[in-house]
């Protein structure tokens, strides 16, 4: 069996036009299923694979090329670009992301690292500028963690990324609140990803919900220095956690544990 077939026995089956085959391809990317430089199944190989017309593999492709994806060769076929050139704040590119359980690792790193250096600032912005309505929504999703939290999953992310959403929107900024809304697919990944890393450690979710109170109440006092130091270790809980950095010795417990 060709190398480039076998590399899509195992995807779900493709039901739909080009644009449902375009996410089904591009969330086997994002998973990791082809690196950065391989080449990208050829077209007739992904109309065998899938049983439709070239027009319609010709078209997904096209999607993925626009997005920055993959990158199309004469004489060559398809080849997967780098992350860095992946449009991830698309929104057709936020759109194939929403729901997608697992990341791969290399992605997990560009997006933490973008919001690890937004965040905060997104934070001390929020608490100089929320109101009573920002304030309710932060509370709200704050809530709904703390009810969830003994069953961690879809509906625990749903208010956490709530959370992290209603920060973006109590900065009453424009930009940041649209950069809030694109990300919102990635941040729900992130979190799905760091809570599965805490259910196999066999942790509970109390050190996120202590670490994004803090948040919370830092918002509320309309304390900007805090709020921006606060949403940092709650990132930084999310790295450890997410295993890109690594966490703090047993001899030596990380002094932002404690309430």
């Amino acid at each position: 069996m060709p190398e480039d077939t076998a590399t899509l026995d195992d995807l779900p089956s493709h039901h739909g036009g080009a644009e449902a085959l375009a996410r089904l391809l591009a969330r086997a990317l994002f998973a990791g299923r082809w690196r950065p430089g391989d080449d990208f199944p050829k077209e007739m190989d992904l109309c065998r694979h899938f049983a439709v017309s070239r027009n319609q593999v010709r078209n997904a492709l096209a999607s993925l090329t626009a997005t920055g994806l993959v990158e199309r060769t004469a004489g060559r076929g398809s080849v997967v670009r780098a992350v860095d050139d992946w449009h991830l704040l698309d929104p057709l590119v936020s759109d194939w992301m929403t729901g997608i359980e697992s990341l791969d690792a290399s992605l997990v790193r560009e997006i933490f690292a973008f919001r690890y250096s937004a965040e905060p600032m997104v934070a001390r912005l929020a608490a100089e500028a929320a109101e009573a309505a920002d304030l309710e929504r932060l509370e709200a999703a704050y809530q709904g963690m703390c009810d969830t939290a003994d069953a961690p999953g879809a509906r625990h992310a749903e208010h956490d990324v709530a959370f992290h959403d209603a920060i973006y929107r109590a900065s009453h900024n424009l930009i940041w609140r649209q950069m809030g809304h694109l990300l919102r697919p990635s941040i729900i990944a992130l979190i799905q990803s760091s809570q599965a890393h805490v259910h196999r450690r066999h942790a509970g979710l109390g050190d996120s919900l202590i670490r994004h109170r803090r948040v919370l109440e830092a918002i509320r006092r309309r304390d900007a220095d805090a709020a921006e130091s606060a949403a940092r270790e709650v990132l930084r809980r999310t790295a450890i956690d997410l295993a890109i950095v690594p966490a703090p010795a047993a001899n030596h417990p990380d002094p932002e544990d404690s309430p």
